[in-house]
């Protein structure tokens, strides 16, 4: 269209076809144009002619499919749509002496599959010259032969056809001859020589013709051959065919020599005359190049390659002559063998295909062509092995391969699938081809954590950025989607952002601590870890770590008691009547720490006296060792150590001072027991006070056991609620300790003495009652007289292991003097009432402490906080 010389029909037919997957509609385009055109030269516009769009050929992947064709005679220009020469076009090459010469093409494109049929009929031109078969041909003629005798010359063979083929002869100019051009029923001419005057041996036994070819095409073209003429004597009988056609069968591929037919003639002349020789008469190069003939015998066999599908029929005419000649007809025709396996080829693939992909989902386009004929040609397209794919027949022998399932890259990433074509011949030919198949990853699993979660212990006192645990993730996914990050979630740890204790290596796992851990401000805490992927959008998953605090040993002993120095000076009393084993006072210690650091030993260090008093390995309790004598230091000094069971152990030290006296007045001044060597201004005063202390103990004494005596009843309890321990010695940041209390439940009697400023002490240690206070009880209001009220306390026995209370009261007069009255492990009535019989007790403070499993809380309880009527006691505050 549009190129000169070249003629396009422009048909367009719509062709119905009935697809299974797809719905397309399809036509023919034919075009006409000349045999050797150059290289790119134009045919046609094939997106034109189709109604295509030309901007959009390269995105449907428009391809030319050759059907089979050795060679891509055309292709198409994806910019213009012109249909172009791709290849030289030799009529005669391809089609020989066929009057049409089409070649035919399919034009494939995809999104969504379409089929064009395109025909090319290629037009002769005249770029052949005719040639006889032979350069100089020899013609024996008898002298005998009458005038008007004709005498056949082979033909000349021009490659072209129609017009463009041998279309007439000439003779040149002689004596004895003219030249008659005839017409074959197949339409080809050749030239016979007429004998116009007879012929005389004697005169002229030899001469030669000149013969002239001319076709029909422009410009014209034309070969020669010469005529050898020998006059012989009289041969007046030519030879005759016993067939005027000859036909034979044969199959294809048969191999060399085999016989194809044996040609024979006879002639009613006798000797030399009557002797015939065969030979081709006129045929094509390459008829000539798959046949032989034996001149003698007239048996033609096979000595080229037959192929049904290059060649199905040859024609070729046989001379047998013996001076005078005659012609027959042979036919051959080749039948087809299946002797071509299906061609399996690949048109389009979808590769990589997600995942995700939805069965039914077509990946690619397969086309299947077989050369042979007929049932030969019948292909059935299959897959064998079980895979989520299958081939759906489409357009004539085009077959969509379309997923059957569910497709998962984290089982199966590549597929090698076997598509298998076999025709129907017999016995069937079959041919496979392999298509490699991957499938591209989707974002489709989230990360999964080895395990369900986590456990770390992390030693206290850790170094900040030391390694706590590792966590780990899998994702089958592949590259971004499988790649895990990690990270902590958001949340608060007492009150504190968990990113203060912990942090996440994203891409390790690796959990580190931010800070260094104290076991003694909490044991344990939980965190979540994410684990995220890269997808779009990105999955994830957390798992849950429990990091436990394991304990060291890195607090010494605190020692309750005896207070710590600076804080008090106390020394205790022991009777001079103490007997062997009897207690004398005990060290009260506890440990920060838990487990076996916190289990607690007591040892004496040193002594005034190493032989008169132990102390409890595990108890602390100090007793006599043996009966207190006369001989025996009235002041005794003891130091204690108090250490733990942890690695390495940890160790308090305390001193106890000790009074053996009976009472008050016998205790001999305390100025060298002293802490505070600058406190020796007080010396003047300290036999005053020391009298004066004394006689407030013994009256005070009198009048519990009076009390005591009267009432005989059970012991009872001031408080309900919770006990605590004495302010004074309990430290700031005490915490809960695992484990038993570090108190024994039997106490003897003693007393003590300071030699503070212008302060004394009284510490009362009887033996352990049952009725201790119970850990879930509250304040109970209290309504009547002090003293009754403590008859209907209700209390119960404390489950603790060692159930030690401590009970204080500190009593301030009006000259700012303090009495502090420590009780332990028993609060009786008539010491109660002689205390509410006190002549100056106007503020009264109480502390309890079980020391057992769980710690009472701390505080200084007011009696005036209480509506507790004390009409005694106003009366005689009113007095100071």
């Amino acid at each position: 269209m549009g190129h000169k010389g070249i003629s396009v029909t422009g048909l367009v037919c719509c062709v119905a076809f009935f697809l299974l997957p797809l719905h397309s509609a399809y036509g023919d385009v034919s075009y006409s144009f000349p045999e050797e055109m150059k290289r790119g030269s134009v045919i046609g516009n094939i997106a034109k002619d189709l109604g295509l769009e030309a901007s959009r050929l390269s995105a449907r992947n428009v391809r030319v499919d050759t059907e089979g064709n050795r060679k891509r005679y055309c292709d198409i220009n994806l910019s213009t749509g012109d249909f172009i020469v791709a290849e030289r076009i030799d009529r005669e090459e391809l089609c020989g002496e066929k009057m049409s010469c089409i070649l035919r093409f399919e034009l494939v494109l995809e999104s969504p599959l379409e089929l064009h049929r395109i025909s090319l009929q290629i037009q002769d031109i005249n770029d052949n010259t005719p040639i006889f078969p032979k350069d100089t041909i020899k013609l024996e003629i008898a002298e005998s032969a009458f005038k008007g005798a004709r005498f056949r010359v082979n033909a000349a063979h021009d490659a072209d056809i129609g017009q463009n083929a041998v279309q007439s002869y000439t003779l040149q100019r002689n004596d004895h001859f003219a030249l008659i051009v005839q017409t074959t029923a197949a339409g080809s001419k050749y030239g016979e020589l007429v004998l116009d005057k007879e012929l005389d041996r004697e005169e002229k036994q030899e001469m030669s013709l000149l013969i002239t070819a001319v076709d029909g095409g422009s410009p014209q073209r034309s070969g020669t051959v010469v005529i050898h003429v020998t006059v012989l004597d009289a041969n007046d009988n030519a030879p005759v065919f016993s067939q005027a056609v000859y036909k034979a069968s044969l199959p294809e591929n048969s191999p060399l020599g085999t016989l194809v037919l044996t040609v024979s003639s006879t002639d009613a002349d006798e000797g030399m005359n009557g002797e015939v020789t065969f030979e081709f008469s006129r045929m094509s190069d390459k008829t000539r190049k798959m046949f032989t003939l034996n001149h003698v015998t007239g048996e033609m066999t096979v000595i080229g390659a037959l192929d049904y599908e290059d060649e199905s029929k040859y024609e070729m005419f046989i001379e047998g002559k013996d001076g005078l000649a005659s012609y027959s007809k042979v036919i051959i025709d080749i039948t087809d063998v299946n002797d071509n396996a299906p061609a399996i080829y690949l048109k389009s693939l979808t590769s990589p295909i997600p995942e995700n992909a939805s069965p039914g989902t077509e990946v690619g386009i397969i086309n299947v062509q077989d050369r042979d004929s007929e049932n030969n040609r019948q292909v059935r397209c299959y897959i064998q092995q079980k895979l989520p794919f299958k081939l759906v027949p489409s357009i004539k022998n085009y077959y969509s391969l379309v997923t059957t399932g569910e497709l998962d890259r984290e089982l199966v990433s590549d597929y090698n699938i076997t598509i298998t074509a076999t025709d129907e011949g017999s016995p069937p030919l079959s041919s496979s081809k392999s298509v490699q198949l991957s499938v591209a990853d989707v974002n489709d699993n989230p990360p999964v954590f080895e395990e369900q979660s986590y456990k770390a212990h992390v030693t206290e006192n850790n170094k900040p950025g030391a390694s706590v645990c590792s966590v780990t993730a899998r994702d089958p996914d592949w590259r971004q989607n499988g790649t895990v990050i990690y990270s902590i979630l958001p949340g608060e740890v007492n009150g504190v952002p968990v990113s203060s204790f912990l942090s996440v290596n994203g891409d390790t796992g690796v959990i580190h601590a931010v800070k260094s851990f104290d076991y003694e401000q909490f044991r344990s805490f939980k965190v979540h870890v994410v684990a995220r992927d890269n997808g779009s959008p990105p999955l994830s998953s957390n798992v849950t770590v429990s990091v436990f605090i394991t304990d060291v040993n890195d607090n010494s002993p605190q020692i309750l008691y005896p207070a710590p120095e600076g804080n008090s000076f106390m020394t205790e009393l022991v009777p001079k009547a103490a007997h062997g084993g009897s207690l004398v006072s005990k060290v009260i210690a506890v440990d920060a720490d838990s487990g076996q650091n916190a289990w607690l030993s007591y040892h004496i260090v040193k002594s005034t006296d190493p032989g008169l008093f132990t102390i409890g390995l595990h108890s602390g309790e100090i007793r006599t060792q043996r009966d207190i004598s006369e001989s025996d230091n009235i002041k005794q000094n003891l130091i204690v150590s108090v250490k733990d069971n942890g690695q390495p152990s940890l160790s308090a030290t305390c001193t106890m001072y000790l009074v053996i006296s009976d009472n008050l007045s016998e205790v001999p001044e305390l100025k060298d027991v002293s802490y505070d060597e600058n406190n020796s201004k007080l010396t003047s005063y300290l036999i005053i006070a020391l009298v004066s202390v004394s006689t407030f103990f013994l009256t005070f004494i009198i009048v519990i056991l009076a009390v005591r005596f009267c009432r005989r009843r059970k012991p009872r309890l001031l408080f309900d609620g919770a006990v605590a321990i004495p302010s004074a010695y309990l430290p700031p940041n005490y915490a809960e300790v695992d484990g038993a209390g570090t108190l024994r439940s039997t106490y003897n009697y003693d007393a003590y003495l300071t030699t503070g400023s212008r302060t004394s002490d009284f510490k009362f240690v009887t033996s352990y009652n049952d009725n201790t206070l119970p850990e879930d009880q509250t304040l109970r209001k209290i309504t009547t007289h002090f003293a009754d009220d403590l008859d209907g306390s209700d209390v119960s026995p404390e489950v603790g292991l060692y159930p030690t209370y401590i009970f204080g009261l500190t009593v301030t007069t009006q000259n700012s003097k303090k009495t502090r009255l420590n009780h332990v492990s028993d609060v009786s009535e008539d010491r109660v009432g002689a205390l509410e019989r006190g002549p100056s007790y106007p503020t009264w403070n109480c502390e309890l402490d079980d020391r057992s499993k769980r710690i009472s809380p701390v505080g200084v309880h007011f009696f005036s906080e209480f509506p507790v009527v004390l009409n005694s006691l106003k009366s005689e505050i009113s007095q100071f």
